[in-house]
């Protein structure tokens, strides 16, 4: 069930650029993060107005909410990961961004009308 939200100031080149982007990022994330990509939802931001460091050269924000894998090792592995995907793909150096990674609990993510929790105690 990981929640990405990407926004960055790096416009791509077209819609069909930013629509292979998107979707090969989903596929590296759920590389990364170990999970199905069936359960991933990635949403993309292009803001211009995206400031780092009081400039606005290229640069990210990512907030990853994910349940049950998080921990303080895999968040150091996974911020590699992305960084590196991030300059690769988008040209952002790895000192342009922060990258969020929380675990809410089962019982504040909802979906089909309840939440993970209630989904796993009906198992």
């Amino acid at each position: 069930m990981p929640l990405l939200s990407l926004t960055t100031n790096v416009k791509l080149a077209s819609e069909d650029a930013t629509k292979a982007f998107v979707t090969d990022f989903s596929k590296f994330a759920a590389t990364v993060i170990g999970k199905d990509e069936a359960f991933f939802s990635v949403n993309f931001s292009y803001n211009p107005y995206l400031t780092f460091a009081g400039t606005f050269d290229p640069a990210i924000m990512l907030s990853v909410t994910n349940l049950f894998n998080t921990n303080a090792i895999n968040s150091r592995l996974w911020s590699k990961a992305f960084a590196g995907y991030f300059e690769q793909k988008l040209g952002v150096p790895s000192d342009r961004g922060y990258i969020a990674f929380l675990d809410p609990g089962p019982e504040f993510i909802g979906t089909r009308g309840t939440t993970f929790e209630a989904l796993r105690a009906s198992k």
